[in-house]
């Protein structure tokens, strides 16, 4: 069982960084693709980032070029850099992990991320 646990959000001017954050309770080790959503209100999640396990990464196009996902394994840690961030980007941001060996997949409770001067 692993519990996900986001960080790192807040308000940002449009432009501006923030650094997110998602600590795993258990080992997020590499049988474990991890992954940034995010739901604006009234919208539908959609996928941010993708860090799989083979080490690869995948980006949507709205974010490519302005966002990073890593992970620190030896920290159970995943996290999400964003720059030049838009106001069109505030939204809940949440942490989703899938185990490949049980396909169990596994949720944080978000982050609130808002972009506004």
């Amino acid at each position: 069982q692993v519990q996900l646990v986001e960080s790192g959000g807040g308000l940002v001017q449009p432009g501006g960084s923030l650094r997110l954050s998602c600590a795993a309770s258990g080992s997020i080790s590499r049988f474990f693709a991890m992954s940034w959503y995010r739901q604006a209100p009234g919208k539908q999640r959609e996928l941010v980032a993708r860090s799989t396990s083979d080490g690869s990464t995948n980006y949507a196009d709205t974010v490519k070029g302005r966002f990073t996902i890593s992970r620190d394994n030896a920290k159970n840690t995943l996290y999400l850099q964003m720059n030049s961030l838009k106001p069109e980007e505030t939204a809940v941001y949440f942490c989703y992990a899938y185990d490949i060996r049980t396909r169990a997949s596994y949720w944080g409770q978000g982050t609130q991320v808002t972009v506004s001067s």
